[in-house]
């Protein structure tokens, strides 16, 4: 994506700075992406200057942004395990699986981390309670098996930001 956008600066644009939303949180973390914006040049001020996600957040706040408290949005490649190739296709069904979730049990933080045949959904852990109804759970496994998932699952911890990275340890 990046690489797209550079490209298109270059042809377009005499002088040009590509930046991101990297803030400092994030570079505490395991991010493998990190090291190709680094190496493409991508800036990231944020980061640079110490700003926590909490820091943005009171920021966008006092600024009157309206998207100060949305839920965060990772990319879809954090739903597929580290060393998987990662498709279109595949980041689709992720996608659409989402959309589903949100549709039928009213949530706005919901994760489906695509293990193969496999759809492990990570919702707020005061919203987990949301699935526990037979009808929202046979609507949520017939939908996601039509996806092409065997199995459907509930994270029974819940939602927690970098949960593919549990593997890592």
């Amino acid at each position: 994506m990046f690489k797209t956008l550079l490209n298109y600066a270059k042809k377009v644009l005499s002088r040009f700075v590509v930046m991101d939303g990297t803030n400092a949180d994030d570079v505490q973390k395991h991010r493998p992406g990190l090291r190709a914006l680094q190496e493409l040049g991508v800036k990231s001020p944020l980061a640079e200057l110490g700003f926590t996600k909490k820091d943005v957040r009171v920021l966008a706040k006092e600024l009157g942004l309206p998207n100060w408290n949305k839920p965060p949005s990772s990319c879809l490649a954090t739903r597929i395990p580290y060393g998987e190739l990662i498709t279109i296709e595949k980041l689709r069904r992720i996608e659409t699986a989402e959309n589903i979730v949100k549709k039928i049990v009213k949530v706005e933080l919901v994760r489906v981390r695509s293990h193969g045949n496999i759809a492990r959904i990570e919702v707020d852990k005061n919203m987990r309670k949301l699935f526990f109804d037979e009808g929202v759970m046979d609507r949520i496994h017939e939908s996601l098996r039509k996806l092409g998932y065997t199995y459907v699952t509930l994270d029974l911890y819940g939602y927690r930001e970098g949960s593919m990275d549990e593997s890592l340890r």
